[in-house]
């Protein structure tokens, strides 16, 4: 179990992020909560400690936003996720996080850009892309199991879709509850589902509700274009943050 004070003191911000992000912005500040704890332990342990810590902000989500889900987006994405997490588990140990952090990074800034350049107003969802939804939900489970930051990829296929943002929201709290559950299996195989990390994990899970409530709370607050405004910043910002972890800045 870790007993290091400042880890504490990153990891209640971080989960206050993550059930922040979950609940208003569905979940686009995806690894910011790993890359805050990693300030203080390896990575993979604070990818660890925060799985279990997820999964209950799943459960809330999943009773929070029963029904608000887009399914026909969900049969696209999730089998991709799935292959993602595949490859994820298979190459883990020796791929080089810090090179997928830079690449999602550099990804995500110039998504945000091109979405500001373009300030296109709010239309019609589109349907369901075999190609981008496959691409992109491979992608996202892929880099939700390196770091749990499936977020940023994700967004890139659910923003241009232009969806009401309850809506939004409520598909990507079913996406990442599949995607996290189906997680425990490899993290379990890889032994990093131990004891002591569970046992953090739990000191932890009072500060989950403060964020949901947040979250929930800013997801009313704001207009739909708002929160697509908002929701491109926050982008930007975790696409500098990820870019600057990949050249040694985290």
């Amino acid at each position: 179990m870790i007993d290091d004070p400042w880890f504490y003191v990153a990891a209640v911000f971080g989960v206050l992020i993550a059930g922040i992000s979950k609940a208003g912005f569905g979940g686009a500040t995806g690894g910011l909560s790993v890359g805050l704890m990693a300030l203080v332990v390896a990575p993979p342990q604070a990818a660890a400690v925060m799985l279990p810590i997820l999964l209950v902000m799943d459960a809330i989500g999943l009773a929070v936003f029963r029904g608000k889900f887009d399914a026909a987006h969900l049969r696209v994405l999730l089998p991709a996720a799935v292959v993602g997490i595949v490859i994820g588990t298979l190459t883990f140990g020796w791929i080089d996080a810090r090179w997928i952090r830079g690449i999602i990074g550099v990804e995500a800034i110039l998504f945000a850009l091109d979405r500001f350049r373009r300030a296109d107003p709010a239309r019609q969802p589109l349907a369901p892309s075999w190609r981008r939804g496959s691409f992109w939900g491979a992608v996202s489970g892929f880099t939700s199991f390196i770091s749990h930051a499936g977020g940023p990829p994700l967004m890139q296929y659910l923003l241009p879709l232009q969806l009401d943002r309850v809506r939004m929201v409520g598909t990507t709290v079913a996406y990442f509850s599949v995607v996290n559950f189906t997680k425990l299996i490899p993290y379990g195989w890889l032994g990093l589902l131990d004891l002591g990390n569970l046992k953090t994990a739990a000191l932890l899970l009072p500060v989950v509700p403060i964020g949901y409530w947040v979250g929930l709370k800013l997801l009313h607050g704001l207009n739909q274009r708002a929160f697509a405004a908002t929701l491109n910043w926050l982008l930007l910002l975790v696409g500098i943050k990820l870019l600057w972890d990949s050249i040694g800045g985290g």
